[in-house]
């Protein structure tokens, strides 16, 4: 079962998160993150920011992986996934560029681009913590309702629900890319520690969904439920239809001293 925090911000959720990721990359100088995209980690990153400015640490050994990237988008394109976490994460928490690697989205090298990630993570080492979003389909990346939840990094199509909700980033909702690289379920299942995060009223369903609903292809992020370390940050509108609300609030008022998120 996933750990479930319900908190009054999004602000507070991602001093939790920053908090469990400091403390791993105190433990493990070069830890490797997986980094999402979008509103929805940036209170994490920020708070993350804050505490490196505060009480400095050495992250320069730090390694990331992005979890998606959109295909054919020109080099240098300022919704490119590459500069958005350079613009998010790697330049406010001081992370070594060279050390954080996106999937490659050029449409010449596309046909090999998910199997060089897949060797890029596993050559790593594997991930030790990944930072999740939802998206209002269910998603987790870019794993749209059908996706296997053995998928490995590869090439998908982007539902017209998802262009519309990240057609706020671009100019027009005719400049969203399609097609994505995205690293698949089976991908983030091997990841050690999965942090999911959700604010809002229109994310409350799909994490109903993934928390508390019937593991299948239709609700992408109930992948959750076979992963042995889950932690999920939620504040009271994302929590709101979930039916045993009360029993997570309890189980983390009564959490032992020793336990950390």
């Amino acid at each position: 079962m996933a750990e479930v925090v319900v908190l009054e911000s999004e602000t507070d959720a991602g001093i939790l998160a920053a908090a469990s990721i400091r403390r791993l990359i105190s433990q493990k100088p070069d830890a490797v993150l997986g980094l999402a995209t979008g509103s929805t980690p940036m209170s994490t990153y920020r708070a993350l920011a804050e505490s490196l400015r505060a009480d400095p640490l050495d992250v320069s050994r730090v390694r990331g992986f992005a979890l998606d990237e959109y295909v054919g988008l020109p080099a240098g394109h300022p919704e490119s996934y590459r500069a958005v976490i350079t613009r998010d994460a790697v330049e406010p928490l001081g992370l070594t560029p060279g050390n954080i690697r996106v999937p490659n989205g050029d449409l010449a090298t596309l046909e090999t681009a998910g199997s060089d990630y897949e060797a890029a993570i596993r050559a790593a080492g594997g991930v030790d913590v990944q930072i999740l979003g939802i998206g209002r389909t269910g998603h987790v990346g870019f794993n749209e309702p059908g996706s296997s939840f053995a998928s490995l990094t590869r090439v998908k199509t982007l539902t017209e629900k998802t262009r519309i909700d990240n057609a706020r980033f671009f100019m027009s909702p005719d400049d969203v890319p399609i097609h994505c690289l995205t690293q698949g379920l089976g991908t983030i299942r091997r990841a050690r520690h999965l942090i999911l995060l959700a604010f809002g009223e229109e994310k409350a369903e799909a994490i109903a969904g993934a928390i508390e609903g019937p593991v299948t292809s239709s609700s992408p992020g109930s992948v959750i439920q076979l992963h042995p370390h889950v932690t999920v940050l939620v504040d009271e509108a994302a929590a709101s239809r979930l039916t045993n609300l009360d029993y997570y609030r309890y189980a983390y008022a009564n959490k032992p001293a020793w336990q950390v998120v």
